[in-house]
């Protein structure tokens, strides 16, 4: 039988799994953490969830980056409650976890010049489409994307990275021979504590 990890009984080591996942995401393509669903609430009070990719994860910072375009809805509902939450599962090592807190998008300063410059040319295309993302459209293709030199100023106004300051990080690890589930809270300087699965 396969040895327990050594995290399954150790806040620590379980910590520090999340976060190594989670730095692991932006890397890895075919990691499950590096496209997770992100979860805000529109106008109305209806949550919405939607996939994004992982860009970043500092554990010194506590901080989780992706991007958006600045006409979409996500990138209102986020400017207008302020937080948001990723939701990630990795069914190959049977791992959740889950990170909510204050959201931040960043339009025209030096982390949104510097995530503009680091993207690929086929993402920053996608800045530049027109109409502008969720517009309603007569056909599947009536829309219209720049070329990849043309992206570079015709998407860099619609572009915005968004950081997530994680608040609360939930973890969930499943095994026959015992689920544990922990969470922990950057108010109390990251504890945690074990919680029923």
């Amino acid at each position: 039988m396969t040895p327990l990890p050594p995290f399954h009984d150790d806040l620590d080591a379980a910590l520090a799994q999340v976060w190594r996942l989670l730095e692991e995401g932006p890397a890895l393509r075919r990691n499950a953490f590096h496209m997770p669903a992100l979860a805000t609430v529109d106008a109305d009070g209806q949550p919405q969830v939607r996939t994004v990719v992982l860009r970043a994860a500092d554990r010194a910072a506590g901080t989780l980056r992706f991007h958006c375009d600045r006409r979409s809805a996500k990138a209102a509902e986020i400017a207008a409650s302020g937080v948001a939450a990723l939701h990630g599962y990795d069914s190959a090592s049977k791992i959740q976890i889950r990170a909510a807190g204050p959201a931040t998008l960043h339009t025209d300063d030096a982390l949104a010049e510097a995530a503009w410059t680091g993207a690929m040319a086929m993402s920053r295309v996608c800045y530049g489409a027109d109409p502008a993302p969720g517009a309603i459209l007569p056909e599947g293709h009536a829309y219209t994307l720049p070329d990849a030199e043309t992206a570079l100023t015709l998407g860099r106004p619609n572009f915005c990275a968004a950081i997530l300051r994680v608040a609360r990080l939930e973890f969930l690890y499943l095994d026959r021979r015992g689920h544990r589930r922990a969470a922990w809270e950057r108010a109390d300087g990251w504890a945690g504590c074990w919680l029923v699965p």
